[in-house]
């Protein structure tokens, strides 16, 4: 497969590149950057010198011979580009935001901007292979999911499936490391801001809410509302997401853990700790693997759900590879073998 990447310098560009360089069947022929054309991928990093030699290229000049292209760009500029390639036979994995929420005012409405292509929402599909698989294959446009919403829906969606938890009881306490906020400068995230600090941000206000509601909401057959609170943590990567949400009337532990075996038994990268054993964002560190566990403390009647994972692999850039092995009919974990790093 001949592979272009548009948005190669950022973080999420540069672990499709590490990601795609491992796989079989696949050949970056591409990469692009609106700031760095010229360049070589190498002067902007260097670890990659005499390993990947591709020059950057215009970001708007997209080679004929590419059949599948990741978006990894700010919100609001793949929107504008996706039917070009589309009409082009193309297809297009966006690591971006624009085409994950299906309402175009709610899109508007918490990112502040109008969309360019509404007509192309309901045709995209939201990427989360492991509950998304059948409506994914075959198709030419993918909203790769971002990694908070993956934590979140992957300990959530089959226990509201199954009708096992209180739906407008939800809560959900998240944690990122600082690469979640991109390769820009950001006064925030300098190190002397993040080193030995822990602080909550976009309180009530992030953009990453809609989605995840809207495929709650989704899976639970209504409208569901959280809240939802992301924590910025003093390491490179990895998020750590702890949700607390009601039980059911009547709803053991031993429901909700058979709820998860159901659907994630035969699932090669969302594993279900043993008994005892809490997720750590280390396990996952560097791979496309997901860690969870849940506990029904029977004094509140409350479950809390844990779930740990890369923010730029299955975050990111590996859910994407996953997504795109499923369109051209390759297995799953083409690419993905790689278990987390250690220490």
């Amino acid at each position: 497969m001949k592979i272009g990447i548009l948005g190669a310098t950022g973080y999420t560009g540069h672990e499709l590149i590490r990601i795609l360089r491992g796989h079989s069947e696949a050949e970056i022929v591409y990469l692009g950057s609106s700031g760095s054309a010229g360049q070589k991928i190498a002067d902007i990093y260097p670890g990659l010198n005499e390993i990947v030699d591709n020059n950057l290229e215009s970001d708007q000049e997209v080679p004929e011979e590419i059949e599948v292209l990741f978006c990894a760009l700010p919100h609001g500029i793949t929107a504008g580009r996706a039917e070009k390639y589309l009409d082009r036979q193309i297809k297009v994995i966006d690591l971006g935001a624009d085409f994950r929420l299906k309402d175009k005012n709610i899109y508007e409405a918490w990112y502040k901007t109008s969309h360019a292509s509404p007509h192309l929402l309901a045709e995209a599909v939201y990427g989360i292979p492991e509950l998304n698989r059948a409506e994914i294959a075959g198709k030419r446009l993918i909203a790769n999911p971002g990694c908070y919403p993956t934590a979140t829906q992957l300990a959530l969606v089959p226990l509201l499936k199954d009708k096992l938890l209180k739906s407008d009881s939800i809560i959900v306490d998240a944690k990122s490391g600082v690469s979640g906020a991109g390769r820009g400068t950001n006064l925030g995230v300098h190190f002397s801001e993040v080193n030995e600090n822990f602080k909550a941000y976009g309180v009530a206000t992030h953009r990453h809410t809609p989605e995840i509601e809207q495929e709650l909401s989704k899976a639970a057959g209504e409208d569901i509302l959280i809240n939802f609170t992301p924590h910025l943590v003093p390491m490179t990567r990895g998020i750590l997401t702890t949700i607390y949400a009601s039980a059911a009337e009547g709803v053991e532990e031993g429901d909700l853990l058979q709820s998860w075996q159901t659907v994630y038994a035969d699932e090669q990268f969302v594993h279900q700790m043993p008994g005892g054993e809490w997720p750590q964002t280390k396990y996952a560190y560097g791979s496309n693997h997901v860690f969870m566990q849940l506990k029904l403390d029977k004094r509140t009647g409350r479950v809390i759900l844990v779930a740990a994972l890369d923010n730029l692999v299955k975050g990111a850039s590996g859910q994407a590879v996953q997504n795109m092995n499923i369109l051209f009919g390759l297995p799953e974990e083409t690419g993905l073998k790689t278990n987390g790093m250690w220490p």
